[in-house]
This record gives C-alpha cells, sequence and structure tokens, in this order.
C-alpha cells in the first residue's frame, strides 16, 4: 500500500467515526438519520454524475446497473439491520458482531477472485476482533432472547457490509467514482423510506440542529467516509478496506472523550491498542509484494554469471 492510501483510509475511518457522535447529537430515528444521510449524499453525487459523465450513464450494461443498484441494496440492509440490533443488544455486542465482515470479505474474494488472504493478514484481522472483544467489556456473553435477535441482526450487518465492499471492488474498475456512489446512494435511500416507514420512524418536523446534524452526516460519514472508501476500492481489496473499518470503534471512542468527555474504561484502551496493532498487521501485509527470486545475468556467449559487484 501507498503512504496515499494508508492516509484517505485513516481519513475514511476518523470520518465514519464521527457517527456515533452525530446520532447522539441529532435525536433523531436511527433509521431516519441513515436515510437522509444517503439521501442527502445521492442528492450531490447523482446529478454531478448525470451531467459530468451522461456518455458513462448512458452506456452502463445492464449487469453494471445490477450490481450497482444491489449495492445499494445491501448498503440499505446494512444499516437497517446494525442500526436496529442496537435497540435490542449491547452497543459493545453489536460492534463486536458486525466487525467480523472483514473475515467475510476475505472469504468471499478468495471464492469470486481467487484471492487468497495472507496468513500474517488474516493473524491480524483475528488481533484485530480480539481487540473489539476486549473493547466489549464481556457484554457479548450477557445471552437472553431479545439479546440474541439483536446479534443476528448486527450478524446480518456484517454480512451485508462485506458484500457492499465486494460489489464495489467489482464495480469501481469499470464505473467512475460518482456514477458508482450516485447509484448506489440513491438506491440505499429509496429503500430505506418504506424501512423508516415501516418502523415507525418520524421523517420530519425536526428543529434546525437536527437538519444540520444530518447534513453533516451526509457530508462527513458518507462522503469523507464512504465515498473515500469507494474511491480507494479501484485500487485496493475489498478485504483491505474492511480491515481498516475495524478502527471505527476506536475513533468514536477517542471522539467520545473529546466531545462528551467520557473517559474510557481500561478495557477501551486495552482493546483499541489490539485493534490498531491487528489493523497494522493485517495492512502491511497486503503492502508487502511477493517475494521475487532475483534471475541470473546470462551472456549469450560465455553463459550465466553472476552480475558484477
Amino acid at each position: 500500500m501507498t503512504f496515499r492510501q494508508v492516509v484517505l483510509l485513516a481519513v475514511a475511518v476518523v470520518a465514519v467515526s464521527f457517527s456515533a457522535i452525530f446520532i447522539r447529537l441529532a435525536h433523531a430515528p436511527s433509521l431516519t438519520i441513515a436515510l437522509y444521510r444517503n439521501a442527502f449524499a445521492a442528492a450531490v453525487m447523482l446529478p454531478l454524475a448525470i451531467v459530468r459523465r451522461p456518455d458513462e450513464f448512458r452506456a452502463l450494461t445492464r449487469r453494471q446497473l445490477t450490481i450497482a443498484m444491489g449495492s445499494g441494496a445491501v448498503l440499505a440492509v446494512h444499516f437497517a439491520t446494525w442500526i436496529s440490533s442496537l435497540s435490542y443488544t449491547t452497543i459493545a455486542a453489536s460492534v463486536v458482531l458486525v466487525t467480523a465482515s472483514p473475515i467475510l470479505v476475505a472469504a468471499a474474494e478468495r471464492l469470486l477472485f481467487g484471492e487468497k488472504t495472507a496468513r500474517r493478514a488474516m493473524a491480524g484481522i483475528l488481533v484485530g476482533l480480539a481487540g473489539v472483544a476486549v473493547i466489549s467489556g464481556g457484554d457479548l456473553f450477557v445471552l437472553s432472547r431479545r439479546a440474541a435477535g439483536g446479534d443476528l441482526l448486527a450478524l446480518a450487518g456484517a454480512a451485508a457490509g462485506g458484500a457492499y465492499f465486494v460489489a464495489g471492488r467489482t464495480l469501481r474498475r469499470e464505473m467512475s467514482l460518482l456514477a458508482y456512489t450516485g447509484v448506489v446512494y440513491a438506491t440505499c435511500a429509496a429503500l430505506l423510506i418504506p424501512a423508516a416507514l415501516m418502523a415507525g420512524a418520524r421523517l420530519g418536523g425536526f428543529p434546525a440542529k437536527t437538519w444540520v446534524l444530518l447534513v453533516l452526516m451526509a457530508v462527513i460519514p458518507q462522503t469523507l467516509g464512504h465515498t473515500v472508501f469507494n474511491y480507494l476500492l479501484k485500487e485496493v481489496s475489498a478485504t483491505v478496506v474492511a480491515i481498516a473499518v475495524m478502527g471505527e470503534p476506536v475513533g468514536a471512542t477517542l471522539l467520545g472523550l473529546a466531545f462528551f468527555g467520557e473517559t474510557p474504561p481500561w478495557t477501551a484502551v486495552a482493546g483499541g491498542a489490539l485493534v490498531l496493532a491487528g489493523i497494522y498487521v493485517a495492512l502491511t501485509a497486503h503492502g508487502r509484494p511477493p517475494s521475487v527470486t532475483r534471475p541470473s545475468i546470462v551472456s549469450p556467449i560465455v553463459g550465466p554469471h553472476p552480475p558484477a559487484a
């Protein structure tokens, strides 16, 4: 991985880490927040794509549109299931389960594209997941029928999030960033409307502060976060992006300390260190070039001989 890619990943992780801060300050239903963050982002991306890349839009194949709209659909499922899980199980348990996506993405990339995940990268993924489990403080093991339902929703969110990244990795090499995100965000927002209505979520009548925060959700976690992830999917594997997303709980914890003075417990500090160590191990494993045996220099006259010192 290049320094630029690492910096962009870090920016995107910090951006999505603001989600928890905005959700707490907005005082709006979770599905409503997910709906508007995608709708506002689509209101920018889709018109720009149509105006700046009209030829690309006209040339989109049925396959490309199907995959892009499917990506938007699984993104909607990710938001609907993971955010809803927070109403049934603990935040810690939900975060532990939803961050299982790197393993799912690695398996999908191997199945679909024949790409093997290096053992060192898989070790980093497991270290990072162990760190998130430590952050949970054992809440994952508080069992009840209600919590079990929330855990299943969080796992569904992990699977949908992984599918979202794999779909992006498939299409970003064929579609521009504007066209891809325009279709994906618009599809996601359109599907979240009936989901919010069915859940009885309020869609209007909010104070000005809430609307400002909803716009900030579209600008920071969605545009600077998800859009940068989608930009990088043209250059790096979906597994790399999914690994980087594991840093979101750490970023959210630090932002909670900065905004609300919430001092994290020692489990959060220790777990955060494990998460960051796991991300470092996994990403540096992806950045290592394969070992290549240096060929000997062959002379057409006297045959092979070692290179000059």
